[in-house]
């Protein structure tokens, strides 16, 4: 099965929050039968956007993913479909 991004929403971060590196909170729609929360947009010191996949924290302070792309290939490819729904490319900005 083809993992495909059929929607992605933003929520802007706030200034202080964007003069950090984060740019905001995703909410995005996979093959329109998966939403999934909690990915954020962060634009790294060398100006590239990336994706952050959310995880929890368990008692002992480590940290588990809750959803993540299982290879970098994956990740380059949900990072792409992402990026073309916000209109975003390589050194544009928001």
């Amino acid at each position: 099965m083809t993992l495909t991004v059929t929607s992605a929403g933003i929520t802007r971060a706030s200034e202080s929050d964007n003069r950090r590196g984060l740019v905001g909170y995703l909410t995005l729609a996979f093959n329109d039968a998966l939403m999934v929360d909690g990915v954020t947009l962060r634009r790294t010191q060398a100006g590239e956007y990336r994706l952050s996949f959310p995880e929890r924290t368990d008692g002992q302070g480590l940290r588990h993913p809750i959803v993540r792309p299982l290879t970098a290939a994956d990740r380059e490819s949900i990072e792409s479909q992402v990026f073309e729904q916000l209109g975003i490319r390589a050194g544009s900005a928001l």
